[in-house]
Protein backbone atom coordinates (compact mmCIF):
# COMPACT_ATOMS: atom_id res chain seq x y z
CA UNK A 1 0.00 0.00 0.00
CA UNK A 2 1.46 3.43 -0.94
CA UNK A 3 1.35 6.45 1.36
CA UNK A 4 -1.69 7.98 -0.38
CA UNK A 5 -3.70 4.77 -0.04
CA UNK A 6 -2.64 4.43 3.60
CA UNK A 7 -3.74 7.97 4.44
CA UNK A 8 -7.04 7.52 2.61
CA UNK A 9 -7.82 4.29 4.44
CA UNK A 10 -6.86 5.85 7.78
CA UNK A 11 -9.18 8.81 7.20
CA UNK A 12 -11.99 6.45 6.22
CA UNK A 13 -11.48 4.39 9.34
CA UNK A 14 -11.47 7.48 11.55
CA UNK A 15 -14.61 8.78 9.84
CA UNK A 16 -16.36 5.44 10.31
CA UNK A 17 -15.53 5.44 14.00
CA UNK A 18 -17.01 8.93 14.32
CA UNK A 19 -20.32 7.86 12.78
CA UNK A 20 -23.09 6.12 14.74
CA UNK A 21 -22.30 2.70 13.27
CA UNK A 22 -18.64 3.09 14.13
CA UNK A 23 -19.44 4.04 17.68
CA UNK A 24 -21.85 1.14 17.97
CA UNK A 25 -19.20 -1.34 16.89
CA UNK A 26 -16.56 0.24 19.12
CA UNK A 27 -18.84 -0.24 22.13
CA UNK A 28 -19.70 -3.80 21.18
CA UNK A 29 -23.29 -2.93 20.32
CA UNK A 30 -24.51 -4.39 17.08
CA UNK A 31 -21.93 -7.17 17.34
CA UNK A 32 -23.67 -10.56 17.45
CA UNK A 33 -23.25 -12.67 20.57
CA UNK A 34 -21.78 -15.99 19.48
CA UNK A 35 -23.72 -18.33 21.76
CA UNK A 36 -24.95 -19.24 25.22
CA UNK A 37 -22.61 -18.63 28.17
CA UNK A 38 -22.25 -20.60 31.39
CA UNK A 39 -22.52 -18.45 34.52
CA UNK A 40 -22.80 -18.63 38.30
CA UNK A 41 -25.59 -17.46 40.60
CA UNK A 42 -25.11 -15.57 43.82
CA UNK A 43 -25.69 -18.74 45.81
CA UNK A 44 -22.99 -20.57 43.83
CA UNK A 45 -25.24 -22.56 41.52
CA UNK A 46 -24.69 -23.02 37.79
CA UNK A 47 -26.87 -21.28 35.24
CA UNK A 48 -26.84 -20.68 31.49
CA UNK A 49 -27.23 -17.29 29.86
CA UNK A 50 -28.98 -17.63 26.52
CA UNK A 51 -27.50 -15.97 23.48
CA UNK A 52 -30.72 -14.07 22.75
CA UNK A 53 -30.87 -12.61 26.26
CA UNK A 54 -27.24 -11.54 26.08
CA UNK A 55 -27.84 -9.96 22.69
CA UNK A 56 -30.83 -8.08 24.07
CA UNK A 57 -28.71 -6.80 26.95
CA UNK A 58 -25.89 -5.74 24.63
CA UNK A 59 -28.28 -3.89 22.35
CA UNK A 60 -29.88 -2.08 25.31
CA UNK A 61 -26.61 -0.49 26.41
CA UNK A 62 -24.88 2.67 25.30
CA UNK A 63 -21.81 1.34 27.04
CA UNK A 64 -20.09 -1.96 26.38
CA UNK A 65 -20.96 -5.56 27.16
CA UNK A 66 -17.69 -7.49 27.28
CA UNK A 67 -17.45 -11.25 27.04
CA UNK A 68 -14.34 -13.42 27.36
CA UNK A 69 -12.10 -12.79 24.37
CA UNK A 70 -13.49 -9.32 23.63
CA UNK A 71 -11.04 -6.41 23.49
CA UNK A 72 -10.92 -4.76 26.91
CA UNK A 73 -12.28 -7.78 28.81
CA UNK A 74 -9.01 -8.69 30.52
CA UNK A 75 -8.28 -5.10 31.51
CA UNK A 76 -11.77 -4.63 32.97
CA UNK A 77 -11.80 -7.82 35.03
CA UNK A 78 -8.48 -7.16 36.78
CA UNK A 79 -8.16 -5.28 40.05
CA UNK A 80 -5.24 -3.59 41.78
CA UNK A 81 -4.22 -6.72 43.71
CA UNK A 82 -2.57 -8.86 41.02
CA UNK A 83 -3.08 -12.01 43.09
CA UNK A 84 -6.79 -11.74 42.22
CA UNK A 85 -7.29 -13.34 38.79
CA UNK A 86 -11.00 -13.87 38.29
CA UNK A 87 -13.07 -14.24 35.14
CA UNK A 88 -16.63 -12.87 35.10
CA UNK A 89 -19.02 -14.43 32.62
CA UNK A 90 -19.88 -10.93 31.40
CA UNK A 91 -18.79 -7.37 32.11
CA UNK A 92 -21.00 -4.32 31.65
CA UNK A 93 -19.30 -0.94 31.32
CA UNK A 94 -22.13 1.56 31.72
CA UNK A 95 -21.90 5.13 30.49
CA UNK A 96 -25.08 6.28 32.23
CA UNK A 97 -27.78 5.44 34.74
CA UNK A 98 -29.93 3.61 32.19
CA UNK A 99 -27.13 1.13 31.52
CA UNK A 100 -26.73 0.48 35.25
CA UNK A 101 -30.45 -0.12 35.67
CA UNK A 102 -30.50 -2.53 32.70
CA UNK A 103 -27.50 -4.44 34.03
CA UNK A 104 -28.89 -4.70 37.57
CA UNK A 105 -32.24 -5.91 36.26
CA UNK A 106 -30.55 -8.52 34.07
CA UNK A 107 -28.50 -9.78 37.04
CA UNK A 108 -31.45 -9.85 39.42
CA UNK A 109 -33.79 -11.68 37.05
CA UNK A 110 -31.18 -14.41 36.63
CA UNK A 111 -29.93 -14.38 40.26
CA UNK A 112 -26.38 -13.80 38.98
CA UNK A 113 -23.39 -13.34 41.21
CA UNK A 114 -22.76 -9.59 40.90
CA UNK A 115 -19.59 -7.58 41.47
CA UNK A 116 -19.30 -3.80 41.20
CA UNK A 117 -15.96 -2.20 40.35
CA UNK A 118 -15.10 1.46 40.74
CA UNK A 119 -11.37 1.92 41.34
CA UNK A 120 -10.62 -1.79 41.86
CA UNK A 121 -8.92 -1.24 45.22
CA UNK A 122 -10.66 -4.05 47.10
CA UNK A 123 -7.66 -5.99 48.43
CA UNK A 124 -9.75 -9.15 48.73
CA UNK A 125 -11.04 -8.79 45.17
CA UNK A 126 -14.72 -8.14 45.87
CA UNK A 127 -14.97 -5.88 42.82
CA UNK A 128 -14.57 -8.82 40.45
CA UNK A 129 -15.80 -12.40 40.42
CA UNK A 130 -15.66 -15.78 38.73
CA UNK A 131 -18.62 -16.67 36.54
CA UNK A 132 -20.91 -13.80 37.47
CA UNK A 133 -21.53 -10.29 36.17
CA UNK A 134 -19.11 -7.47 36.82
CA UNK A 135 -20.37 -3.91 36.48
CA UNK A 136 -17.27 -1.85 35.74
CA UNK A 137 -17.92 1.87 36.35
CA UNK A 138 -14.67 3.09 34.78
CA UNK A 139 -16.55 4.77 31.91
CA UNK A 140 -19.00 6.51 34.24
CA UNK A 141 -16.97 9.40 35.65
CA UNK A 142 -17.56 13.12 36.08
CA UNK A 143 -17.29 15.79 38.76
CA UNK A 144 -19.13 19.11 38.86
CA UNK A 145 -18.53 21.70 41.56
CA UNK A 146 -21.02 24.40 42.56
CA UNK A 147 -18.90 26.96 44.43
CA UNK A 148 -21.97 28.92 45.56
CA UNK A 149 -23.71 26.04 47.34
CA UNK A 150 -20.34 24.45 48.19
CA UNK A 151 -21.37 21.13 46.73
CA UNK A 152 -19.62 18.61 44.50
CA UNK A 153 -21.75 16.37 42.26
CA UNK A 154 -19.79 13.23 41.53
CA UNK A 155 -20.68 10.34 39.19
CA UNK A 156 -20.51 6.92 40.83
CA UNK A 157 -17.45 5.65 38.95
CA UNK A 158 -15.26 8.68 39.59
CA UNK A 159 -11.85 8.57 41.23
CA UNK A 160 -10.77 10.59 44.24
CA UNK A 161 -8.17 12.53 42.31
CA UNK A 162 -10.84 13.84 39.95
CA UNK A 163 -12.85 15.17 42.89
CA UNK A 164 -9.78 16.73 44.53
CA UNK A 165 -8.78 18.39 41.26
CA UNK A 166 -12.15 19.97 40.57
CA UNK A 167 -12.93 21.04 44.14
CA UNK A 168 -9.50 22.53 44.87
CA UNK A 169 -9.74 24.64 41.70
CA UNK A 170 -12.38 26.65 43.60
CA UNK A 171 -10.55 26.57 46.92
CA UNK A 172 -12.63 23.76 48.40
CA UNK A 173 -11.98 20.25 49.66
CA UNK A 174 -13.76 17.28 51.13
CA UNK A 175 -12.33 14.11 52.64
CA UNK A 176 -11.04 11.94 49.80
CA UNK A 177 -8.65 9.24 50.96
CA UNK A 178 -4.89 9.27 50.46
CA UNK A 179 -4.47 7.66 47.01
CA UNK A 180 -5.88 9.54 44.02
CA UNK A 181 -6.81 6.51 41.90
CA UNK A 182 -9.13 5.08 44.57
CA UNK A 183 -12.80 4.92 43.58
CA UNK A 184 -15.07 7.48 45.23
CA UNK A 185 -17.91 4.97 45.63
CA UNK A 186 -16.04 2.20 47.39
CA UNK A 187 -14.17 4.53 49.70
CA UNK A 188 -17.20 6.60 50.67
CA UNK A 189 -19.82 3.92 51.25
CA UNK A 190 -17.67 2.06 53.78
CA UNK A 191 -16.28 5.08 55.62
CA UNK A 192 -13.72 7.20 53.84
CA UNK A 193 -10.66 8.17 55.87
CA UNK A 194 -8.21 10.69 54.49
CA UNK A 195 -5.75 13.51 55.10
CA UNK A 196 -8.45 16.00 56.11
CA UNK A 197 -10.88 13.60 57.84
CA UNK A 198 -9.77 14.80 61.27
CA UNK A 199 -10.95 18.31 60.27
CA UNK A 200 -14.01 17.56 58.17
CA UNK A 201 -15.12 14.05 59.11
CA UNK A 202 -15.19 10.87 57.07
CA UNK A 203 -16.08 11.03 53.39
CA UNK A 204 -19.48 9.57 54.25
CA UNK A 205 -20.06 12.34 56.81
CA UNK A 206 -19.92 14.79 53.92
CA UNK A 207 -22.47 13.01 51.71
CA UNK A 208 -25.55 15.23 51.70
CA UNK A 209 -27.40 13.17 49.09
CA UNK A 210 -26.97 10.22 46.74
CA UNK A 211 -28.75 8.70 43.77
CA UNK A 212 -28.75 4.90 43.89
CA UNK A 213 -29.96 2.06 41.70
CA UNK A 214 -31.40 -0.54 44.05
CA UNK A 215 -31.72 -4.27 43.47
CA UNK A 216 -35.18 -3.91 41.92
CA UNK A 217 -33.77 -1.58 39.24
CA UNK A 218 -35.27 1.61 40.62
CA UNK A 219 -33.33 4.87 40.77
CA UNK A 220 -33.88 6.44 44.18
CA UNK A 221 -32.72 9.74 45.63
CA UNK A 222 -31.50 9.48 49.21
CA UNK A 223 -31.07 12.49 51.48
CA UNK A 224 -32.17 13.76 54.87
CA UNK A 225 -35.53 14.66 53.38
CA UNK A 226 -36.08 11.88 50.84
CA UNK A 227 -35.61 8.18 51.62
CA UNK A 228 -33.72 9.12 54.79
CA UNK A 229 -33.42 5.48 55.85
CA UNK A 230 -31.51 4.69 52.68
CA UNK A 231 -29.38 7.80 53.13
CA UNK A 232 -28.47 6.55 56.62
CA UNK A 233 -27.67 3.02 55.39
CA UNK A 234 -25.51 4.11 52.46
CA UNK A 235 -23.19 5.99 54.82
CA UNK A 236 -21.30 3.02 56.25
CA UNK A 237 -23.25 0.09 54.85
CA UNK A 238 -20.79 -0.45 52.02
CA UNK A 239 -22.19 -1.66 48.71
CA UNK A 240 -25.05 -3.56 50.33
CA UNK A 241 -27.90 -1.34 49.19
CA UNK A 242 -27.29 -0.72 45.51
CA UNK A 243 -25.04 1.09 43.06
CA UNK A 244 -24.65 4.79 43.76
CA UNK A 245 -24.82 6.62 40.45
CA UNK A 246 -24.23 10.08 41.90
CA UNK A 247 -22.95 11.59 45.15
CA UNK A 248 -23.56 15.08 46.47
CA UNK A 249 -20.71 16.11 48.78
CA UNK A 250 -20.43 19.07 51.11
CA UNK A 251 -17.28 21.08 50.41
CA UNK A 252 -15.13 23.07 52.84
CA UNK A 253 -12.86 26.07 52.20
CA UNK A 254 -9.16 25.24 52.54
CA UNK A 255 -5.88 26.74 51.41
CA UNK A 256 -4.43 24.95 48.42
CA UNK A 257 -0.94 24.94 49.88
CA UNK A 258 -0.44 22.64 52.84
CA UNK A 259 2.68 21.37 54.56
CA UNK A 260 3.24 17.69 53.99
CA UNK A 261 5.47 14.87 52.89
CA UNK A 262 7.43 12.00 54.44
CA UNK A 263 10.21 11.79 57.00
CA UNK A 264 12.15 8.50 56.94
CA UNK A 265 14.28 6.77 59.59
CA UNK A 266 16.07 3.40 59.89
CA UNK A 267 13.79 0.58 60.96
CA UNK A 268 16.17 -0.18 63.83
CA UNK A 269 14.59 2.80 65.62
CA UNK A 270 11.08 1.32 65.30
CA UNK A 271 10.35 0.86 69.01
CA UNK A 272 11.32 4.40 69.92
CA UNK A 273 9.44 5.80 66.91
CA UNK A 274 6.28 3.79 67.55
CA UNK A 275 6.19 5.11 71.09
CA UNK A 276 6.73 8.65 69.81
CA UNK A 277 4.11 8.27 67.08
CA UNK A 278 1.47 6.94 69.47
CA UNK A 279 1.90 9.95 71.75
CA UNK A 280 2.38 12.59 69.05
CA UNK A 281 -0.51 11.58 66.81
CA UNK A 282 -2.94 10.98 69.68
CA UNK A 283 -2.50 14.57 70.89
CA UNK A 284 -2.41 16.26 67.49
CA UNK A 285 -4.84 19.07 66.58
CA UNK A 286 -7.52 18.33 63.99
CA UNK A 287 -5.61 20.03 61.17
CA UNK A 288 -2.54 17.79 61.60
CA UNK A 289 -2.62 14.32 60.03
CA UNK A 290 0.25 11.85 60.51
CA UNK A 291 0.47 8.25 59.31
CA UNK A 292 3.25 5.84 60.31
CA UNK A 293 4.71 3.03 58.18
CA UNK A 294 7.13 0.25 59.15
CA UNK A 295 8.33 -1.48 56.00
CA UNK A 296 10.76 -4.31 55.22
CA UNK A 297 11.33 -5.04 51.51
CA UNK A 298 11.98 -8.55 50.20
CA UNK A 299 15.49 -9.91 50.05
CA UNK A 300 16.36 -9.26 53.66
CA UNK A 301 17.27 -5.66 52.90
CA UNK A 302 17.18 -3.09 55.68
CA UNK A 303 13.74 -1.64 56.22
CA UNK A 304 12.55 1.85 57.05
CA UNK A 305 10.16 3.59 59.41
CA UNK A 306 8.49 6.65 57.97
CA UNK A 307 5.88 9.17 59.04
CA UNK A 308 3.73 10.79 56.37
CA UNK A 309 2.25 14.18 57.22
CA UNK A 310 -0.32 16.73 56.14
CA UNK A 311 -0.76 19.97 58.04
CA UNK A 312 -3.61 22.08 56.68
CA UNK A 313 -3.97 24.66 59.44
CA UNK A 314 -2.65 28.24 59.61
CA UNK A 315 0.63 28.47 57.73
CA UNK A 316 2.29 30.42 60.52
CA UNK A 317 1.80 27.48 62.89
CA UNK A 318 3.21 24.77 60.64
CA UNK A 319 6.78 24.73 61.95
CA UNK A 320 5.64 24.67 65.56
CA UNK A 321 3.23 21.81 64.91
CA UNK A 322 5.86 19.75 63.09
CA UNK A 323 8.78 20.63 65.37
CA UNK A 324 8.60 17.34 67.34
CA UNK A 325 9.34 15.46 64.11
CA UNK A 326 12.41 17.63 63.46
CA UNK A 327 13.74 16.80 66.93
CA UNK A 328 13.86 13.05 66.29
CA UNK A 329 17.41 13.19 64.97
CA UNK A 330 18.89 12.98 61.53
CA UNK A 331 16.54 11.14 59.12
CA UNK A 332 17.43 9.10 56.05
CA UNK A 333 15.20 11.43 54.05
CA UNK A 334 12.87 14.34 54.74
CA UNK A 335 10.48 15.67 52.09
CA UNK A 336 8.16 17.57 54.45
CA UNK A 337 7.53 21.09 53.21
CA UNK A 338 5.03 23.38 51.49
CA UNK A 339 3.10 21.40 48.88
CA UNK A 340 0.04 21.65 46.71
CA UNK A 341 -2.71 19.58 48.36
CA UNK A 342 -3.72 17.85 45.13
CA UNK A 343 -0.08 16.89 44.53
CA UNK A 344 0.19 15.59 48.10
CA UNK A 345 -2.85 13.39 47.49
CA UNK A 346 -0.87 11.69 44.70
CA UNK A 347 2.48 11.08 46.42
CA UNK A 348 1.68 7.49 47.38
CA UNK A 349 -0.14 6.58 44.18
CA UNK A 350 0.85 3.31 42.63
CA UNK A 351 1.92 3.92 39.05
CA UNK A 352 4.37 1.09 38.43
CA UNK A 353 2.99 -2.22 37.08
CA UNK A 354 4.49 -4.49 39.72
CA UNK A 355 4.15 -8.23 39.40
CA UNK A 356 3.06 -8.78 42.98
CA UNK A 357 0.21 -10.22 44.97
CA UNK A 358 -0.87 -8.93 48.37
CA UNK A 359 -2.87 -9.94 51.43
CA UNK A 360 -3.96 -7.61 54.24
CA UNK A 361 -5.38 -7.77 57.75
CA UNK A 362 -6.45 -4.70 59.68
CA UNK A 363 -8.38 -3.30 62.62
CA UNK A 364 -9.15 -0.13 64.56
CA UNK A 365 -7.29 0.87 67.71
CA UNK A 366 -8.04 3.44 70.38
CA UNK A 367 -4.54 3.84 71.83
CA UNK A 368 -0.95 2.60 71.65
CA UNK A 369 -0.46 0.11 74.45
CA UNK A 370 3.01 -1.10 75.38
CA UNK A 371 1.99 -4.70 74.80
CA UNK A 372 0.85 -3.87 71.27
CA UNK A 373 4.15 -2.26 70.37
CA UNK A 374 6.00 -5.31 71.70
CA UNK A 375 3.77 -7.62 69.65
CA UNK A 376 4.31 -5.50 66.54
CA UNK A 377 8.07 -5.77 66.85
CA UNK A 378 8.26 -9.40 68.02
CA UNK A 379 6.31 -10.75 65.04
CA UNK A 380 7.63 -8.44 62.32
CA UNK A 381 9.88 -10.39 59.95
CA UNK A 382 12.08 -9.77 56.95
CA UNK A 383 12.07 -12.46 54.28
CA UNK A 384 13.92 -13.07 51.00
CA UNK A 385 10.68 -13.59 49.02
CA UNK A 386 8.20 -11.16 50.55
CA UNK A 387 7.76 -7.61 51.66
CA UNK A 388 6.18 -6.89 55.05
CA UNK A 389 4.48 -3.63 55.92
CA UNK A 390 2.67 -2.42 59.02
CA UNK A 391 1.08 1.01 58.85
CA UNK A 392 -1.17 3.23 60.92
CA UNK A 393 -3.75 5.59 59.45
CA UNK A 394 -4.52 8.62 61.58
CA UNK A 395 -8.15 9.07 62.64
CA UNK A 396 -9.84 10.73 65.60
CA UNK A 397 -10.72 14.43 65.60
CA UNK A 398 -14.01 15.21 63.86
CA UNK A 399 -14.55 11.53 63.07
CA UNK A 400 -15.21 10.84 66.75
CA UNK A 401 -17.60 13.74 67.26
CA UNK A 402 -20.45 11.91 65.53
CA UNK A 403 -22.72 9.47 67.37
CA UNK A 404 -22.29 5.78 66.40
CA UNK A 405 -25.98 5.58 65.45
CA UNK A 406 -26.00 8.76 63.35
CA UNK A 407 -24.77 6.87 60.28
CA UNK A 408 -24.33 3.18 59.56
CA UNK A 409 -20.61 3.58 60.38
CA UNK A 410 -20.49 2.70 64.07
CA UNK A 411 -16.75 2.88 64.86
CA UNK A 412 -16.55 6.48 66.00
CA UNK A 413 -14.08 5.49 68.72
CA UNK A 414 -11.31 4.90 66.19
CA UNK A 415 -8.09 6.88 66.73
CA UNK A 416 -6.01 4.88 64.24
CA UNK A 417 -6.44 2.15 61.71
CA UNK A 418 -3.74 -0.54 62.03
CA UNK A 419 -2.89 -2.50 58.88
CA UNK A 420 -0.55 -5.43 58.24
CA UNK A 421 0.24 -6.26 54.63
CA UNK A 422 2.29 -8.98 52.98
CA UNK A 423 3.33 -8.94 49.32
CA UNK A 424 5.03 -11.55 47.16
CA UNK A 425 6.08 -12.20 43.59
CA UNK A 426 3.30 -13.85 41.65
CA UNK A 427 5.54 -16.71 40.55
CA UNK A 428 6.01 -17.84 44.19
CA UNK A 429 3.62 -19.86 46.36
CA UNK A 430 1.39 -17.40 48.27
CA UNK A 431 0.34 -19.90 50.97
CA UNK A 432 3.30 -19.49 53.39
CA UNK A 433 3.20 -15.70 53.06
CA UNK A 434 -0.52 -15.51 53.80
CA UNK A 435 -0.11 -17.96 56.67
CA UNK A 436 2.61 -15.75 58.15
CA UNK A 437 0.52 -12.56 58.06
CA UNK A 438 -2.50 -14.36 59.55
CA UNK A 439 -0.36 -15.73 62.40
CA UNK A 440 1.22 -12.31 62.92
CA UNK A 441 -2.18 -10.62 62.93
CA UNK A 442 -3.45 -13.08 65.54
CA UNK A 443 -1.00 -11.48 67.99
CA UNK A 444 -2.22 -7.97 67.10
CA UNK A 445 -5.96 -8.48 66.82
CA UNK A 446 -6.57 -8.51 70.61
CA UNK A 447 -5.57 -4.82 70.65
CA UNK A 448 -8.21 -3.86 68.05
CA UNK A 449 -11.80 -2.68 68.39
CA UNK A 450 -13.59 -3.42 65.14
CA UNK A 451 -12.63 -3.56 61.48
CA UNK A 452 -12.81 -1.22 58.50
CA UNK A 453 -15.76 -2.26 56.35
CA UNK A 454 -13.83 -1.61 53.14
CA UNK A 455 -11.02 -4.00 54.12
CA UNK A 456 -13.06 -7.00 55.21
CA UNK A 457 -12.18 -10.04 53.12
CA UNK A 458 -12.60 -13.73 53.87
CA UNK A 459 -13.73 -13.42 57.50
CA UNK A 460 -16.62 -15.55 58.83
CA UNK A 461 -20.06 -14.02 58.39
CA UNK A 462 -20.58 -13.65 62.13
CA UNK A 463 -17.49 -11.46 62.41
CA UNK A 464 -18.67 -9.40 59.43
CA UNK A 465 -22.12 -8.95 60.94
CA UNK A 466 -20.87 -8.19 64.44
CA UNK A 467 -18.61 -5.49 63.01
CA UNK A 468 -21.66 -3.31 62.34
CA UNK A 469 -22.19 -3.17 66.10
CA UNK A 470 -25.28 -1.36 67.35
CA UNK A 471 -26.37 -0.63 63.79
CA UNK A 472 -26.68 -4.26 62.63
CA UNK A 473 -30.40 -4.82 63.39
CA UNK A 474 -31.43 -1.65 61.53
CA UNK A 475 -29.16 -2.51 58.60
CA UNK A 476 -30.61 -6.02 58.34
CA UNK A 477 -34.16 -4.65 58.20
CA UNK A 478 -33.22 -2.14 55.52
CA UNK A 479 -31.38 -4.81 53.55
CA UNK A 480 -34.55 -6.92 53.60
CA UNK A 481 -36.44 -3.93 52.22
CA UNK A 482 -34.04 -2.80 49.51
CA UNK A 483 -32.26 -6.06 48.59
CA UNK A 484 -34.22 -9.05 49.96
CA UNK A 485 -32.51 -11.44 47.54
CA UNK A 486 -29.03 -10.27 48.60
CA UNK A 487 -28.03 -9.42 45.03
CA UNK A 488 -25.37 -7.05 46.38
CA UNK A 489 -23.43 -9.55 48.45
CA UNK A 490 -19.81 -9.10 47.35
CA UNK A 491 -19.03 -6.67 50.15
CA UNK A 492 -18.98 -6.68 53.94
CA UNK A 493 -22.31 -8.38 53.57
CA UNK A 494 -25.39 -7.51 55.57
CA UNK A 495 -27.60 -10.60 55.44
CA UNK A 496 -31.28 -9.56 55.11
CA UNK A 497 -33.42 -10.17 58.18
CA UNK A 498 -36.24 -12.67 57.66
Amino acid sequence: MDRRQFLASSVAAALAASLPVGRLLAAGRGVPVAGDIAAVTGSGGATMLERAALQELRDSLRGALLLAGDPGYDEARRVLNEAINRHPALIVQPTGVADIRNAVTFARERSLLLAVKCGGHSTSGKSTCDGGMQIDLSRFRSVRVDPVSRRAYVAGGSLLGEMDHEAMAFGFVTTAGTVSHTGVGGLTLGGGFGRVARRFGLALDNVTAADVVTADGRLLHASAGENPDLHWALRGGGGNFGIVTGFEFELHPMRRQVVGGDIVFPIERAKELLEFYGEFSSNAPDDLYVDAVMSAPPGGKSGVFLMSTCYSGPAADAERMLAPLRKLGRPIADSIGPLDYVALQRIHDRADPRNEGAYMKEGFIRDFKAGMIDALLDGFQTHPERGTVVFFQHAGGAIGRVAPEATAFAHRHVKHGMFSVISWKLDSDPAPHIRYIKDYWATLEPFTLGRYTNSIGDEPQKLVSDNYGVNLPRLQKLKANYDPGNLFRLNANVVPSV
